[in-house]
């Protein structure tokens, strides 16, 4: 029997989600509902979907708070779908543990793309070494991350941008570079994507995020992680 990738919509409009189960179904994915955050958080539970999309304007409780409680027990991927633009909106999300962030209206072609990169990250990664940098290290066999012997929480996509980076120690790797890597070639032009992404990182592993020691900018071409 074939294993159908898994997907849960947790949103209160109802032609959100008449949208989103006929693309999904359309590209092979199985796709359950629920149109609150209390039925969300036990469907996640039941089901044990492999992404979830998620509404931050839910009836019940706050997508924020739905966050939070999933990600209490739960590393599966989740894109929230929002209406709310804003970068605060978006940097909480993100901090929140969410994998990626998309503003509505979007493209069906958008939406499945983001899907398949919130899962490729998702994927358990084979045997490799322990990587260290000052008072990071990282785990790449166990996926795990540490500061000061203190595990950190990063969401896949963070992880996947912490690896690429500590794979090409002390070197620049371009804005396009880290984008087609990560995001895939589709996303070359979303420069933002970088800025939000990196924020997190340096707020979770560095002394002082305004003024990185350990992931560095380097202006008008792209990022570098530095090494002693």
């Amino acid at each position: 029997m074939i294993d159908v990738p898994r997907i849960l919509i947790i949103d209160d409009e109802i032609q959100i989600r008449r949208f989103l189960r006929f693309a999904l179904e359309a590209s092979d994915y199985r796709v359950y509902e629920a149109d609150n955050g209390h039925e969300g958080l036990l469907s996640a539970a039941k089901i044990r979907p492999d992404l979830i999309l998620l509404d931050l304007g839910l009836s019940d409780m706050t997508g924020h708070e739905v966050l939070s409680a999933l990600r209490e027990w739960t590393r599966t991927p989740i894109i929230i779908l929002s209406v709310r633009d804003s970068d605060q909106d978006k940097v909480a999300a993100l901090d929140g543990g969410a994998d990626d962030y998309l503003t509505k209206p979007f493209s069906t072609d958008e939406l499945l793309a983001r899907i398949r990169a919130a899962m490729r990250h998702a994927q358990p990664e084979p045997d490799e070494p322990v990587l260290i940098f000052g008072t990071v290290q990282i785990d790449l066999a166990r996926r795990l991350v540490t500061r000061s012997g203190e595990a950190v929480k990063l969401t896949p996509t963070e992880y996947a941008l912490l690896k690429l980076m500590a794979r090409h120690a002390g070197r620049v790797l371009t804005h396009q570079q880290i984008l087609r890597e990560v995001w895939g070639a589709e996303y070359l032009n979303e420069t933002h994507y970088l800025r939000v992404y990196f924020a997190q990182l340096r707020h979770k592993l560095e002394d002082n995020p305004t003024l990185p020691s350990l992931l560095i900018t380097e202006p008008g071409v792209g990022y570098r992680l530095h090494v002693d």
